[in-house]
This record gives structure tokens, sequence and C-alpha cells, in this order.
């Protein structure tokens, strides 16, 4: 069982009580109204989906129900830390900002063969 960790509850609970959200620290247009239609698809459909150091927004949905970020790794799927919202990007602690945490499966559970 995955365990996350809810920076509101101050505990670790089951990835059942929880939902993804989306990406985090998604920047909204200053003037919505006025971007063109290209630029709303950009904002509002495409996300960077990328390998490695993610982070992201969940929703501790069967427990407090607030919306919260979390750094995970999407390779391995592990939670390296979460914060709550509102609180700019933060420094996931032994992961300097230009390294990308990347584990294979077989580095984190042995050779899939």
């Amino acid at each position: 069982m995955l365990l996350i960790h809810c920076p509101y509850c101050e505990e670790d609970r089951s990835e059942l009580e929880f939902r993804w959200a989306g990406e985090a620290h998604i920047a909204r247009p200053d003037a919505i109204a006025d971007i063109t239609d290209e630029e709303f698809a950009e904002y509002f459909f495409l996300r960077n989906n990328e390998k490695g150091l993610t982070y992201e927004r969940w929703r501790h949905i069967h427990g407090c129900g607030r919306f919260f970020n979390a750094a995970r790794d999407t390779v391995s799927d592990r939670f390296l830390m979460t914060y709550k919202a509102g609180l700019p990007k933060q420094p996931v602690p032994g992961v300097s900002a230009t390294e990308k945490t990347v584990e294979t499966y077989e580095q984190t559970e042995g050779d899939a063969r």
C-alpha cells in the first residue's frame, strides 16, 4: 500500500484517501478572456508529463478534504515530500535544483525479467 503524507492532518494515510488533481504551480493568464484559443488550449490542456521529479496537486478527499502539493518521482511512484497549497515550489531535500530524480524499475524493484 502506498502511504501519502497529508501536510494538514500531519499523518501518513492510505493512497485510497487521496485524489490526484493535476500538475502543481500552473500560472493562470492575467487576462484570460483576451488570450487566443491556442494560448488557452496550451494553458488548460497541455502539461509537461515529465519522467522523474514532478510537482503535483493532490486532495485528501476522504480526510480533511484539502488540496496540497507533492513532489513525486513518476518512475518509482515515490512521494519525496508534500507541502501545503499556496506555498511556492519547495526544494526537495537531497535533490539539487538542476538534478532530476529518475530511477528505473530495475533500480527500485530488481530485474523485471
